[in-house]
């Protein structure tokens, strides 16, 4: 498996991992045992659990963001809210484990922002929308703002709603949405349906394909991770020599510990036979008066 191959799979493991037990719950060693690599692997590619956490956040981010900012593109103000709806909706469907991820109070890792800034991204394209629609009907084009917030955040938790229930299906969910936004409380059409502009558009999406700018900036950003990468790398070398050494300087201080122990012991061993030596003689000096006396005691 080349570098590039392994780093792909670690990212989707990661993924995988990061949308059922989020940023917490997670561990470079389940990473690591998952895509049945050692933990030095998984810390070349990425530097550790932070870098893999905010790759796959940014390119969640970058996906549903591409999506809802093709999907404003069209002509007609009421099209752009059905297509963007429906590019939430179908973000949600496609990619369940990147939008459990992106719902999740994002780890401060991720560095690139929460679901939360995401939204308020979108949101400033569609207050541009809204400000257009406010001006030729007549309302106060700074309320733009306001109404984008109310009306991105309407879709949002809706989506958050249908990630777990998934009743009824994408295109009616969007069509009761934009029901509610474009026709509001008291208009509301008692059978919504998305338009045909909407369907066929929806049924042959297209790609569209990077532009140099972006490409730029992807390599930029995989440099930066390589480099993050290896100033990890580093770290972790220095950290391990400095471990060694310690260990070394550890062992030494036990050898000598030890050896002046034994030589204690040696010592108090050597004195303990220089005292039983000295009893010995002077045993052996009592029994030799002892039987002087015993000669002298007896009769001639």
């Amino acid at each position: 498996m080349s570098g590039s191959e392994r780093r792909e799979q670690l990212i989707l493991i990661s993924r995988t991992l990061f949308a059922e037990k989020g940023f917490d719950g997670t561990s470079i060693e389940e990473i690591a045992a998952t895509a049945q690599v050692s933990k030095p692997v998984v810390y070349e590619h990425f530097g550790g659990k932070e870098g893999v956490y905010a790759v796959v956040v940014d390119r969640e981010m970058q996906k549903l963001l591409g999506m809802i900012t093709e999907a404003l593109a069209a002509a007609h103000s009421l099209i752009k809210l059905e297509r963007a709806a429906l590019a939430l909706l179908q973000y949600i469907e496609e990619s369940s484990e990147g939008f459990r991820i992106l719902v999740r109070d994002s780890h401060a890792a991720s560095g690139t922002g929460t679901f939360a800034s995401l939204i308020s991204e979108i949101a400033s394209q569609v207050e541009d929308v809204l400000a257009d629609e406010f001006a030729a009907r007549g309302y106060d084009p700074k309320l733009a703002p306001m109404y984008a917030q109310m009306l991105v955040g309407m879709v949002a938790l809706t989506g958050q709603w249908w990630l777990d229930v998934r009743k009824p299906g994408r295109e009616e969910v969007a069509a009761h949405l934009v029901n509610l936004a474009w026709n509001g409380l008291t208009g509301l059409n008692p059978d919504p349906a998305i338009t045909a502009a909407t369907r066929n558009q929806a049924s042959t999406p297209s790609r569209p394909r990077p532009s140099e700018k972006e490409l730029r900036e992807l390599e930029k950003a995989r440099d930066r991770e390589l480099k993050e990468a290896e100033k990890a790398r580093q770290r972790e070398l220095r950290e391990a020599e400095k471990a060694r050494v310690r260990e070394l300087k550890e062992r030494e201080r036990l050898l000598k510990e030890a050896e002046k122990e034994r030589e204690r012991l040696l010592k108090e061993a050597e004195k303990a036979r220089e005292r039983e030596e000295k009893i010995r003689q002077r045993e052996a000096r009592l029994a030799e008066r002892a039987a002087r006396l015993e000669q002298i005691d007896q009769p001639e």
